[in-house]
C-alpha cells in the first residue's frame, strides 16, 4: 500500500504544482518549492551551527500560536538543540518568524520519499514533534528508518478524521508504528488513535496545549497606547471580527451597521481569515457607506480614523495585537459551516467572546469557554446583531466575560507540563 500511494503522489505531482504555483501568485508569497523538494539552504543550516535540532512541524496559523509554550518549555529544558520549526501554509509561516524561541524556519516538504530523506539528511534533527496530527507515511517511515524519534502532540481527531483514517486503518495502522509516542487532547481522541492502529502503550492523554496560552489583560493606559499606535479611537467601543470567511462579513457588518445606530463611539475592526480577501471584503463594506482602510497602508493614513471608517486587515501576526485593545469580538468560522476558529485567543486578553453555532473544530474549547462566562454563542445572524447590541450597553457584563477567560485558562492549562514529561523520556533514550 506504500508503493500505491507513492504511484498517486508521482501522478498527483503536476496538480500539486500548479496549485502551489497558483497559490504563490494568487497571494503574492514565494511558493518555496526547493524547500517542499527537500532542498535546505545554507541560510538554515548556518543557523544551527552544525548542531542537531529539535524539528517541531505546525501545520498553520492554530497550530503555531498553540505550540508556542511547548517551545519555550524544550528552549528551557534543551538549550544544547536548536529549534526549527516548520508549516504548510504562507500564514502559519508568518506567525512562525515572529517566535522568538525559534532558530529557524521551513517550509514541511511534499511527502515524496527523496524529499523528506534530503530534508531529514540536512538537518539531522534529534526529535520530532508535531502538533496535531498530520500523519505523512513516507516522512514517518524516514524517520524510523534513521532512528530520529518522532511525538505527535496536542493529537486531535476530527468526527470527519476519523471515519477517514478509520476507513483505511489497515494502512494507517502501519504508519503508526513509527511514531514513538502520541500525547492526546482527550480520552475521546486517545480512544480514536487507538483503534485506528497506534500501539495502546505509546498513548498518553495530556490535555491541550491551547489552553496554555497566557492570560494578558492589559491595562487601560497600555490599551490606549496600543489603539493611538494603530489610529484607533482612544474611548470608543472596539467591535472587532477575526478569522471570517466569506458569507460572514455581511452579517458582521449588519451588525455593526445597527451597533452605529445605537451609539456613535463604535469602531469596527474586520480581519478576513485570508488576507487576501481585504479587496472583497472592503468593497461589501462600502455597501454599507463605510469607508475601508487597509491595514497595510496605516503609515499613511493619519492619526484618527474618522467616522464612517474602517479597518480592514490584510496582513498577518497582529490579530492578538488587536483582540487586546478590542471591547467585544466575533470569532468567525461559525457563522458558515467551516468549523470555527480558537476562542481562546481573544478570551485570553480578557476580552468577551461571541462565535456561531459552526464550532466542530474547537467543540470542547467553545463549550467550556461558555461554561466559564467567558463566551456567548449565537445561532444565526439577527442573534449576533442582538448579542452585539446587548453587550454594548452592558459594561459589567463585558468585564466579567473577560474574567471568565482568565478562570477557564487558570483551571484547565498544565498541558506543556504533561507534554514535556513524555519528551523527556522520548529523549533520554537517544541521547
Amino acid at each position: 500500500m506504500l508503493i500505491l500511494y507513492d504511484v498517486i503522489l508521482w501522478i498527483l505531482l503536476p496538480f500539486i504544482l500548479v496549485y502551489h504555483i497558483y497559490r504563490s501568485f494568487s497571494r503574492e508569497r514565494p511558493a518555496a518549492l526547493p524547500q517542499r523538494f527537500g532542498f535546505v539552504g545554507t541560510d538554515v543550516t548556518d543557523k544551527l551551527e552544525g548542531r542537531r535540532p529539535i524539528w517541531v512541524h505546525a501545520v498553520s496559523v492554530g497550530e503555531t500560536v498553540a505550540v508556542k509554550p511547548l517551545l519555550s518549555a524544550l528552549k528551557k529544558s534543551y538549550p544544547q538543540h536548536p529549534l526549527v520549526i516548520s508549516n504548510m501554509t504562507e500564514t502559519g509561516r508568518s506567525i512562525a518568524l515572529n517566535i522568538a524561541d525559534a532558530d529557524a524556519c521551513i517550509y514541511f516538504p511534499f511527502d515524496f520519499a527523496f524529499a523528506v530523506n534530503r530534508l531529514f539528511s540536512g538537518l539531522k534533527p534529534v526529535l520530532v514533534v508535531i502538533v496535531e496530527t498530520e500523519l505523512w507515511p513516507n516522512f514517518l517511515r524516514s524517520a524510523c528508518s534513521r532512528s530520529i524519534p518522532v511525538v505527535i502532540v496536542n493529537g486531535r481527531i476530527s468526527d470527519r478524521s476519523f471515519r477517514s483514517y478509520f476507513r483505511f486503518r489497515r494502512f494507517f495502522g502501519r504508519v503508526l508504528q513509527y511514531v514513538g509516542a502520541f500525547c492526546m487532547q482527550s480520552d475521546d481522541d486517545a480512544n480514536r488513535i487507538i483503534s485506528i492502529g497506534a500501539p495502546s502503550d505509546k498513548v498518553s492523554v495530556t490535555r491541550n496545549l491551547k489552553y496554555d496560552v497566557p492570560f494578558t489583560r492589559i491595562d487601560l493606559e497600555e490599551k490606549k497606547r496600543t489603539r493611538q499606535r494603530f489610529g484607533i479611537p482612544e474611548n470608543g467601543f472596539v467591535f472587532t471580527a477575526g478569522s471570517t470567511h466569506k458569507g460572514e462579513d455581511e452579517y458582521v457588518l449588519s451588525a455593526y451597521d445597527s451597533l452605529r445606530k445605537s451609539g456613535d463611539d463604535a469602531f469596527l475592526v474586520l480581519v478576513p481569515r485570508h488576507p487576501e480577501r481585504a479587496g472583497e471584503v472592503s468593497a461589501v463594506s462600502e455597501k454599507y457607506g463605510l469607508k475601508p482602510v487597509l491595514f497595510s497602508s496605516l503609515p499613511n493614513h493619519g492619526s484618527l480614523f474618522e467616522k464612517d471608517e474602517i479597518l480592514v486587515v490584510d496582513t498577518v501576526g497582529v490579530l492578538l495585537k488587536l483582540y487586546a485593545v478590542s471591547d467585544l469580538v466575533f470569532v468567525g468560522g461559525s457563522l458558515v459551516p467551516v468549523g470555527g476558529h480558537n476562542p481562546l485567543e481573544p478570551a485570553s486578553c480578557g476580552v468577551p467572546v461571541i462565535f456561531g453555532p459552526h464550532m466542530t473544530n474547537f467543540r470542547e474549547i467553545a463549550a467550556l469557554a461558555v461554561a466559564y462566562g467567558a463566551a456567548r454563542e449565537v445561532r444565526d445572524p439577527e442573534a449576533l446583531k442582538m448579542s452585539v447590541l446587548d453587550l454594548y450597553n452592558n459594561q459589567e457584563e463585558r468585564l466579567g466575560m473577560g474574567e471568565g477567560g482568565g478562570r477557564l485558562l487558570s483551571a484547565q492549562a498544565g498541558s506543556t507540563g504533561l507534554n514535556m514529561v513524555i519528551i523527556d523520556r522520548i529523549l533520554k533514550g537517544v541521547q
